[in-house]
């Protein structure tokens, strides 16, 4: 029998069955196929796959790799982290990329399942971690106002186009209002019910009332960042987290033919980038520090949206920085930290050490 040095399994998910492929890689580097089984999302069929999979035998290095399908994923990422395999939970546009590099002529959702496995053995990926059911709660809560939000907007342009008309229908225009009025309701419901999750857990009013120091943060901006994020459980970096809210920067070149304006990837969550909007737009007008961020790079390139993205990245690394820090904000740290009035030693420049 050839010597194992690495499983991996590989699940395409689906909303009422998921697709699971057993592969391994051999001594000589040599990727096998196994063993594919179609299952129901499901508790039952959550258990077939357990047993299945100790039926292959599997051995420490087993990774259990799936794109993150919506929601459909997540109940089997808990049932199977709850049984301490090691997941891996990726995003759709990396399994899309890794997948064109493997020439495949047919996709299905065998194949798919395939793809994530090899991923899962050629590949060094991040274990996904089991969410916290109080800001699990938050996330559903914020991205149900968005919602909200989103079909309110809809709703006042439609009005407003009813009103501007030749020919207004005064009962269509009654009943718009009524839906508004409706949505305002649910809008400050679900603010209560975030405010009140929050209170019940003191560590977290605690930390979020310190993230909330920054100017042009508040609950709602905080504990959406916070939800969204898992509480910054797996984020190790400041450009980690950059990167997974779709806030890096694009590059484009090549030689003297190919020279395309840099842009922001927006390959990450969406939600991220939503709420950081109008926090930027309040921060540049209320903090000295992101105003000067903003005129800066308005002066450099003349794009307000721009600079104003750059206003959202910053925000965002100071949440990540007061959170792990837990220090309030200090509009004056960056002057303190030039004047060596933090207690650091100062490191001697290139100048001094030549």
């Amino acid at each position: 029998m050839k010597e194992l040095l690495k499983q991996s399994l590989g699940i395409d998910c689906a909303m009422d069955e998921h697709v699971a492929s057993f592969s391994v890689m051999t001594g000589e580097f040599e990727i096998v196929h196994r063993a594919t089984l179609t299952f129901k999302n499901t508790k039952s069929g959550f258990e077939k796959l357990n047993k299945w999979i100790q039926h292959q035998h599997p051995i420490q290095s087993l990774v259990i790799v799936m794109e993150a399908t919506g929601v459909y994923h997540e109940q089997l990422a808990c049932f199977l982290t709850d049984r301490n395999y090691y997941v891996s939970v990726i995003l759709p546009n990396k399994a899309k990329y890794f997948a064109k590099t493997l020439d495949l002529k047919t996709v299905n959702d065998k194949i798919a399942s395939q793809s994530l496995a090899i991923m899962g053995l050629e590949k060094k990926l991040s274990k996904w971690e089991k969410p916290s059911e109080l800001l699990n709660k938050i996330r559903q809560l914020t991205r149900e106002r968005d919602q909200i939000v989103n079909e309110r907007t809809q709703i006042k342009c439609q009005l407003h186009a009813e009103k501007s008309g030749a020919w207004a229908n005064a009962s269509s225009i009654k009943r718009m209002n009524q839906r508004i009025k409706i949505l305002d309701k649910q809008e400050a419901e679900i603010k209560n019910e975030i405010a009140e999750l929050v209170k019940k857990d003191a560590e977290l009013a605690r930390k979020i009332k310190l993230v909330s120091t920054i100017k042009g943060v508040g609950l709602l901006t905080a504990a959406t960042v916070i939800a969204e994020t898992n509480g910054f459980r797996t984020v190790r970096n400041k450009k980690q987290l950059v990167s997974y809210a779709g806030l890096d920067v694009m590059q484009h070149t090549s030689g003297i033919s190919i020279n395309k304006k840099s842009k922001i990837s927006k390959h990450g969550n969406k939600y991220l980038r939503k709420c950081l909007h109008l926090p930027a737009l309040s921060a540049i007008k209320s903090s000295k520090n992101q105003k000067e961020l903003f005129v800066r790079l308005v002066s450099r390139h003349g794009i307000k949206m721009k600079a104003a993205v750059a206003v959202q990245r910053k925000l965002l690394v100071l949440i990540y920085t007061i959170w792990k820090t837990e220090t309030p904000y200090d509009p004056n740290y960056e002057v303190k930290k030039s004047r060596n009035e933090l207690g650091q030693p100062r490191r001697a420049t290139l100048k001094e050490l030549a």
